[in-house]
């Protein structure tokens, strides 16, 4: 993954992979089990949030926030 924004379509796996700071804001909305989820490799940010009962743009906010070096809440 090599661009500067993440988006709904980007794999939970991926972005953790390459961008690690985001872990904070996976575990606030996904909780601890999505890292042992093996689908964690292979599901979209959308797919995670649909299946949480969240709304993606509120993840995604946070995610591109984080990997922007803005301070997450």
């Amino acid at each position: 993954m090599t661009e500067n924004r993440i988006t709904a379509d980007h794999l939970i796996g991926d972005v953790l992979k390459d961008h690690p700071q985001t872990l904070p804001v996976f575990r606030k909305y996904f909780g601890e089990g999505c890292f042992t989820c093996p689908g964690a490799r292979l599901e979209s940010i959308a797919f995670g949030a649909l299946m949480h009962g969240l709304d993606a743009n509120a993840v995604l906010e946070e995610l591109n926030e984080c990997i922007a070096g803005v301070e997450v809440q």
